[in-house]
């Protein structure tokens, strides 16, 4: 059960898809809200540096990997600093069937407006790692459509949390948002073991989990709020 001081600390104490954005670059400019400076990725990843409160872990990026890797919370945030596995569930399509990536399944945790499992192929979006004991997302207050902003290197890219991953490894991201990252996105050989940080958002659900440009609008207005946070 998450308690009152827990929910604070992140936040909660009151009650087109497809389209590949490199916010650092200020592409796709008119999906950005009015207001100052976009963040850069050297700013956030500033801003969620070290871990004062953890709030779930260890997680290992891979099998037969190190469990080393803890969620952390901030003021209005959940945040992970790991790998990047490409996931290609979903939709099936050109890019993300059983021939191309051996671990295909035709389901996401999310569905889309009109009920379908989500295109990775099309739509930038974060896998969680499934609730377990060493954490649940729920109690974090987080849930499918909330959003993520996703640092990697220069780039800033945001997306909704879309697919629910293995309870013990953490670092998945769908093929659109591995594609936006400049990330290989080849599902069998592709991704990063590169640091990547995943800064998800309480209290920031998408009525239209598949809208990518008012996931960018929604996440940009939350890592401003991130920045300003005391």
């Amino acid at each position: 059960m998450r308690s009152a001081a827990l929910l604070c600390l992140l936040g909660a104490c009151t009650g087109s898809a497809g389209a590949e954005l490199d916010v650092d670059a200020g592409a796709d400019t008119d999906a950005m809200p009015d207001g100052p400076a976009l963040p850069t990725a050297d700013e956030l990843r500033q801003r969620v540096a070290g871990c004062a409160m953890e709030l779930g872990g260890p997680y290992a990026p891979g099998s037969g990997q190190p469990a080393d890797i803890s969620i952390c919370g901030f003021p209005g945030a959940v945040v992970w600093r790991a790998d990047l596995d490409v996931d290609c569930d979903g939709k099936e399509t050109a890019q993300c069937n059983p021939q191309t990536d051996p671990y295909f399944m035709n389901q996401t945790a999310a569905n889309d407006s009109n009920g379908d499992p989500l295109d990775a192929a099309a739509l930038p979006f974060v896998v969680v790692p499934g609730p377990s004991m060493r954490f649940d997302f729920r109690d974090a207050g987080l849930g499918m459509g909330m959003v993520v902003a996703v640092v990697f290197e220069d780039r800033v890219e945001y997306g909704p949390l879309g697919d629910v991953g293995p309870a013990a490894y953490i670092g998945e991201a769908s093929y659109a948002m591995a594609a936006a990252l400049g990330i290989d996105p080849d599902p069998a050989t592709g991704g990063t073991a590169g640091e990547v940080t995943y800064i998800a958002f309480t209290e920031a659900e998408l009525a239209t989990i598949e809208d990518h440009a008012a996931a960018v609008e929604l996440g940009v207005t939350r890592a401003r709020d991130l920045l300003a946070a005391p």
